[in-house]
């Protein structure tokens, strides 16, 4: 898997170019100063500015970065909240998923009666199992084949 943290580093300082001043204000420097030292600076990139910003090509780590910022720093209290309030609903339906997908009741047994852990307890024992000898699986075949059984 490629790390494209510090393309993405590149394309949020060079996205932050075009943000007010007043905006970036808000970004701790130590943030904007780890952005510059980790970026790619042998990746190209440029903003097209004849296009909107939802038209533009970025990869998804600078929309996550950017995501956060907007989050932390710019977003009102009541988009914060919103944020916030969906990022624990898609968290919740991850859960679920897993949830379903893996099913981790199976582990629990404290819903069952006596009886169920008594017939699941005896059904998992170990069987002993016979290995018969090579002479006795050559009589047991011929006696199929000839249905002396």
């Amino acid at each position: 898997m490629e790390n494209n943290y510090p393309k993405a580093y590149k394309e949020v300082i060079e996205i932050l170019k075009y943000v007010p001043k007043e905006s970036v204000d808000k970004i701790p420097q130590t943030m904007i100063n780890t952005f510059n030292a980790k970026m790619d600076n042998t990746y190209n990139f440029t903003i097209d500015v004849n296009k909107p910003f939802e038209e533009q090509v970025l990869l998804e780590e600078t929309k996550a970065i950017l995501a956060n910022i907007f989050r932390d720093y710019w977003a009102t209290p009541h988009q914060k909240e919103r944020i916030e309030a969906h990022e624990r609903y898609e968290w919740q339906k991850i859960e679920e998923e897993k949830r379903i997908k893996y099913n981790p009741d199976i582990f629990n047994r404290d819903n069952e009666t006596e009886n169920n852990a008594e017939e699941l307890s005896s059904n998992n024992l170990p069987v002993e199992m016979k290995k018969e000898k090579f002479f006795e699986r050559i009589v047991k075949f011929f006696r199929k084949i000839f249905h002396l059984d």
